[in-house]
């Protein structure tokens, strides 16, 4: 009886009540692919409210690892009292996808081109400023986004848990960590066995739950649900992360930014969120979680929510009013 039940189906549940009793519906949109020439397309699937936005929009950008309604369920309902939230599958994740078989894979730049793209085709959003908070892989998409777009485009900039300045040797500090008998990183970010899964949520959780409640049967069944089915895809993607090459130099940014990390993250260490802030002219704001690990928008989600909210409430009033530069 046990190697049928499945916890994935009852998360997705709760998670999704989280959305809808937010008030956010999900949406799916067909684009032009970025670098898929003139034919290729992506569909980007999203959660936003219906009709026009009446409050300031904010955009929510998922990492690696679980769904966009997991990593976001904690922050729909508190933010959403305060602003229009968007919450989109990135392209691979999800509902998202995209048909064109002989483009390169979406990079960080691809990803938030679509976003662009996405934001420009809701109704209402067109022009407007939008404030952006992206966690882990999604902070890379969130800062090229402000980057590209510029601050007439993007307002605000949350990053968290988000190694921008992630090297060569960050990743083998991460293997460090993790123990023997890792051949790399991805082995341990796509996840095919339940050891590696395992030692994942210990190193990404600051309590992670016991093992007699996470038995191999329920580890398998997470990895198929969450890595296997769309493996090609996200090991595809993997392939296309410009982080940590000369592809993705890290600059400062016009806007406001906030930078929030969990002070026991073993996947991106706190002393990089300091790193992050002197390649960004010590310009921007840092906020650490104490008691947190690699996902403190889940593990201290008051907290998190209160730091976000502040910062957010008392950035530029052109963007909290709706309006453009």
């Amino acid at each position: 009886m046990g190697a049928s039940l499945s916890l994935v189906p009852l998360i997705d549940y709760f998670a999704r009540r989280e959305f809808l009793a937010a008030g956010l519906r999900p949406h799916s949109v067909t684009l032009p692919y970025p670098d898929g020439g003139s034919t290729g397309t992506c569909t980007v699937h999203y959660w936003a409210p219906a009709g026009e936005p009446r409050l300031p929009p904010l955009l929510l950008i998922h990492g690696f690892g679980p769904r966009a309604t997991w990593q976001w369920r904690c922050q729909v309902g508190p933010l959403s009292r305060q602003f229009h939230v968007i919450v989109p599958d990135l392209l691979g994740f999800g509902g998202s996808s995209w048909d064109s078989p002989s483009a390169p894979p979406p990079s960080e730049a691809t990803q938030a081109a679509a976003l662009a793209a996405l934001l420009d085709s809701v109704e209402g959003l067109k022009g407007k400023r939008v404030a952006v908070a992206g966690t882990s892989y999604g902070g890379f998409v969130a800062y090229w986004l402000a980057r590209a777009a510029g601050p007439r485009r993007v307002g605000p900039v949350v990053i968290a848990s988000s190694d921008l300045l992630k090297t060569a040797a960050d990743d083998r500090a991460f293997l460090k960590r993790a123990g023997e008998g890792w051949s790399g990183a991805h082995e341990l970010l796509l996840p095919a066995e339940p050891a590696a899964m395992r030692r994942l949520m210990e190193m990404a959780v600051h309590r992670p739950p016991p093992a007699m409640m996470t038995p191999d049967f329920v580890l398998r069944d997470f990895i198929q649900k969450l890595f296997m089915d769309n493996r090609e895809q996200l090991t595809h993607l993997f392939k296309g992360i410009t982080v940590g090459t000369d592809k993705f130099q890290v600059t400062p940014l016009s806007q406001e930014v906030l930078i929030v990390w969990g002070e026991h993250d073993q996947l991106f260490p706190v002393d990089k969120a300091y790193s992050i802030q002197r390649s960004l002219d010590g310009n921007a704001r840092v906020e650490i979680i104490k008691k947190t690990g690699h996902a403190p928008q889940l593990e201290d989600p008051a907290r998190f929510n209160n730091i976000m909210l502040d910062f957010l409430m008392a950035a530029d009033p052109a963007w909290t009013n709706g309006s453009s530069l």
